[in-house]
């Protein structure tokens, strides 16, 4: 195949829309990943877009497994609100109202 370019699982995009610490969320246009470094505002930062990651999420979420996850870009953190957000993957655990973090598999671009 002459036409494959990457496996995909990790992606360098040219301009971070915001300063990234590692581990953190980062949305550029509709493409989600998790940081694999900290990144300032308009700088390269290679994204992971596949794989389980533990993120912030609101706490007053309750995530059941296998619930669809959503970033709101906003607040840089996991809801179950779909409206003005952009799916992201699914809760690989449950997460109930009260726990800031959720475990997500990451499913690349919807």
């Amino acid at each position: 195949m002459r036409n494959h370019v990457q496996p995909g699982d990790n992606i360098t995009v040219p301009a971070a829309p915001y300063a990234v610490p590692s581990g953190g969320g980062c949305l550029v246009g509709s493409l989600f990943g998790v940081a694999s470094g900290p990144a300032d505002n308009a700088t390269e930062v290679v994204l992971a877009t596949r794989g389980v990651f533990r993120l912030n999420k609101l706490t007053t979420d309750d995530f059941s497994i296998g619930e669809p996850a959503f970033w709101d870009d906003t607040n840089k953190r996991v809801t179950t609100t779909a409206t003005d957000n952009t799916r992201i993957g699914v809760a690989v655990a449950a997460s109930p109202a009260g726990v800031a973090t959720v475990d997500v598999r990451l499913n690349g671009s919807f």
